[in-house]
C-alpha cells in the first residue's frame, strides 16, 4: 500500500491545504456539503479553497447551472464542474502559470426523517496535473447506507477529501479507485458507478475500474452498455422492463444467441410488458466462477464483455450469486415494471435448491417470496439430458423431489415460469467448455459454433488463449494501469 494511504482523512485534507501548488472550487447541493467544511476544520483553508458554493434553492441552482430535469444527476454534476472549472480560468488567470486548478462538485440526497427513500448522489472533480495542462475528470456514483443523515454526510465528507486527494497523489487508478473509502467502515457506502478520463488517464480502461469496484466488494454490480460505456444502475434501469441472460459465455455461442432471442420474443409478448421500453442484458457472475472452481482473471472477463458488446449485448458483472439476491437490487430501480430472467433448465435446478438458501431463516420459502414476490418471470431454455440417449430435457420434464412439486406447479399456474417453446433444438448438442477447449487447442471447425463476430473477436484479440495467428496485436488489459505501465 502507498505510504500516502496510511494518512487520515483530515490528514490528507491538511496536506492538500498546505501544497501551494493546488487551489480550486466546492459546489455542493443537498446533503453534501461536508467536504469544504472539513477543508476548513484542519486549518490553512485559504490554501487549497478559492469559493465555495451551496445553491440549495432549486430555482438558484438553475440560475447558476443552467435547466435540468433532476437535480441528482449526473447531468447537474457535469453542469456545476463546467461552470466552476471555467471561473476559475477566467478570474485567476495570473495564478495559473503555477497552479494545478480543481473543481470539487456534489448533488447529493440524504435519508429523509421518515426514512423513505435511499441516499445516494453524484460525485466528481474536474483537475489539472500541471498548471495550464487541459483538466482531467473522475466522477462516481455513490449509495449511501447509513440509516441517519448525519452520519451519511459524515461519509461523504470523507469520500470527498479522499477523492481530491487521490486524483493529485496517487499515480495508480487502481489505488485511488480503493482509497476513496479509506477511513470508512466496511458497508457504509457503496460506489456503483466510476470513471476517469482525460489526457492524464488515456491509459485507463473504465470497464476495468467498474469491474474492480465489484472485485474488491465497493459495489455488487458493473453495468456496461453495447458500446462497453460504464453506466449507473439506478438511472439506466429507471423504471425499464429488464431482460436477463445469466452465463459464462465463454464462448458465447449459438446457443446463447437463441437463448436471449427467443426469450425476447416471449419476453415481449408478456401483456405487461412495453416493448419501447426493454433493456436486455447479459450478465457474468463473478461468485459464479468461484463456487464452480473456474480460474478466470481480469483480463478474460473483459474479454467477454468485447466478446457480448460485439453482438449489440448490455452487460452486468455482479457478485450476486443467487437469483432472489439480484432481482431484490434491480427492482429498486425498475420499480413496478417486469423482470424477466433466461435460464437453462439445469440451472433451474440450483433455483430449488435448498441448500442454497441456508443462510435464511424463511429458507427457500423466503427466498421465493422475494424472488417471485415482485413482478418476476423465469423462462426456461430446454436442455438435452445428460445420459443417454440423450433425450430432450424440458421444463414439462422437470425433476424436482415430491415436496417442493406444488411450488413449482404454483409457480407455473401463475405465470411465475414458463417454457421456452421456439428455442433451436438443433443447437442444444454445442457445449460451450468443448467449443472452448477447440479454440484453445484450434481445433478446425469451432467457428461454426459461434456467431461470425464473435469469431472474428476471439481472433482479432487472441481470446482464450486461441494459438492461432491473430488479425492484429492481442488486446491486453493491465492492472497497472500508471502512465508508466502504459
Amino acid at each position: 500500500m502507498n505510504p500516502l494511504r496510511k494518512l487520515t482523512t483530515k490528514g490528507r485534507a491538511l496536506r492538500l491545504n498546505l501544497d501551494q501548488k493546488i487551489y480550486g472550487s466546492f459546489a455542493e447541493i443537498g446533503g453534501g456539503q461536508e467536504v469544504a467544511a472539513l477543508f476548513f476544520k484542519v486549518g490553512s483553508a485559504s490554501g487549497t479553497i478559492a469559493k465555495t458554493i451551496s445553491a440549495y434553492d432549486m430555482t438558484f441552482s438553475d440560475a447558476i447551472y443552467g435547466s435540468t430535469s433532476k437535480y441528482v444527476c449526473e447531468e447537474r454534476l457535469l453542469q456545476m464542474l463546467d461552470k466552476e472549472f471555467g471561473l476559475l480560468q477566467k478570474r485567476l488567470t495570473e495564478a495559473a502559470r503555477n497552479t494545478c486548478f480543481f473543481a470539487f462538485a456534489n448533488t447529493i440526497e440524504t435519508i429523509n426523517y421518515e426514512k423513505t427513500n435511499q441516499g445516494h448522489g453524484w460525485i466528481g472533480i474536474r483537475f489539472q496535473l500541471s498548471p495550464l495542462a487541459p483538466p482531467n475528470d473522475c466522477i462516481l456514483h455513490v449509495r449511501l447506507k447509513d440509516s441517519n443523515a448525519n452520519w451519511q454526510q459524515e461519509a461523504l465528507g470523507y469520500i470527498g477529501v479522499n477523492l481530491i486527494f487521490a486524483c493529485f497523489h496517487l499515480e495508480n487508478p487502481e489505488e485511488l479507485l480503493n482509497s476513496i473509502v479509506d477511513n470508512l467502515e466496511k458497508g457504509r457506502v457503496e460506489v456503483d458507478m466510476f470513471r476517469i478520463s482525460g489526457p492524464d488517464f488515456k491509459h485507463v480502461d473504465n470497464r476495468l475500474m467498474s469491474l474492480l469496484l465489484v472485485k474488491n466488494g465497493m459495489s455488487r454490480l458493473a453495468m456496461f452498455d453495447r458500446n462497453g460505456y460504464v453506466l449507473q444502475p439506478s438511472e439506466s434501469l429507471h423504471k425499464k422492463n429488464v431482460l436477463i441472460l445469466r452465463g459464462r459465455f465463454r464462448p458465447v455461442t449459438h446457443v446463447n444467441v437463441d437463448m436471449m432471442l427467443s426469450g425476447y420474443r416471449q419476453f415481449c409478448k408478456e401483456p405487461d410488458v412495453d416493448k419501447e421500453n426493454i433493456m436486455t442484458l447479459a450478465e457474468l457472475n463473478l461468485r459464479d466462477f468461484k463456487k464452480k472452481g473456474h480460474k478466470i482473471d481480469l483480463t478474460e472477463y473483459l474479454y467477454t464483455v468485447d466478446l457480448l458488446n460485439s453482438l449489440g449485448q448490455n452487460v452486468i458483472i455482479s457478485s450476486y450469486g443467487e437469483y432472489y439476491r439480484l432481482v431484490k437490487y434491480l427492482s429498486q430501480f425498475t420499480r413496478s415494471k417486469k423482470i424477466g430472467i433466461i435460464l437453462g433448465i439445469y440451472n433451474l435446478h440450483n433455483v430449488f435448491d435448498e441448500s442454497y438458501y441456508e443462510d435464511l431463516i424463511g429458507g427457500i420459502l423466503e427466498a421465493f417470496g422475494i424472488l417471485f414476490g415482485r413482478n418476476v418471470k423465469l423462462y426456461v431454455y430446454p436442455s438435452l439430458k445428460r445420459k443417454p440417449p440423450h433425450e430432450l430435457y424440458r421444463l414439462t420434464e422437470f425433476e424436482i423431489s415430491e415436496k417442493l412439486k406444488p411450488l413449482l406447479n404454483y409457480l407455473s399456474v401463475n405465470a411465475k415460469i414458463a417454457s421456452m417453446l421456439d428455442a433451436k433444438v438443433d443447437n442444444l448438442n454445442i457445449i460451450s467448455d468443448n467449443v472452448l477447449e477447440m479454440i484453445r487447442a484450434n481445433k478446425p471447425g469451432w467457428e461454426e459454433f459461434v456467431p461470425n463476430k464473435v469469431a472474428e473477436t476471439i481472433k482479432m484479440h487472441g481470446m482464450f488463449d486461441y494459438p492461432g495467428e491473430p488479425l492484429k496485436s492481442k488486446r491486453k488489459f493491465s492492472r497497472d494501469m500508471s502512465p508508466k505501465a502504459s
